[in-house]
């Protein structure tokens, strides 16, 4: 996976991330955090990567991006064992 940083304020990032799924997976995760004012991504064309927008309140946008990471990482861990329980 490729990621690259556009813009890194403590408030905001914008990154830029050669996966669709992975950038919707963490702007849905991210607005789970109320620390959040805008969590989106946008394309400027179908053939480019798309772009993840993170907007905070007060909250360290890379802080507020690890954390959503990391509350992805605990729910696959979960999701994991209650497959390996039914096999």
């Amino acid at each position: 996976m490729k990621i690259s940083i556009l813009k890194k304020e403590k408030n905001e990032l914008e990154v830029e991330i050669d996966n669709l799924t992975v950038a919707e997976l963490l702007r849905n995760e991210l607005w789970e955090d109320d620390g959040i004012e805008l969590s989106a991504w946008r394309r400027d064309n179908p053939s480019k990567d798309p772009i993840l927008v993170i907007k905070t309140k007060g909250k360290d946008a890379k802080k507020a991006l690890f954390d959503a990471i990391g509350r992805i990482q605990d729910k696959n861990k979960e999701i994991i064992k209650e497959f390996k329980k039914v096999f």
